[in-house]
């Protein structure tokens, strides 16, 4: 009978639950931005090959000199 009160009042891996739950819960938050950002990182990139390319073939208004 100890052992039921003594196992019931171990609060020890209560901190592994919370730590694994508070994971869960930033993995999920990062892969929601990974979704909800691919596409606009997918365009930016787009758009700068090509302008590189028209600025390679010649069309100097794609070339921007810093």
């Amino acid at each position: 009978m100890t052992f039921i009160k003594n196992f019931a009042r171990d609060e020890s891996g209560a901190s592994a639950a919370e730590y694994a739950l508070i994971l869960a819960i930033v993995g999920a938050a990062i892969g929601g931005a990974a979704l909800a950002l691919g596409t606009e990182v997918d365009r930016a990139i787009d758009a700068a090959t090509a302008d590189v390319k028209a600025c390679n073939d010649g069309d100097t208004t794609a070339c921007v000199a810093t």
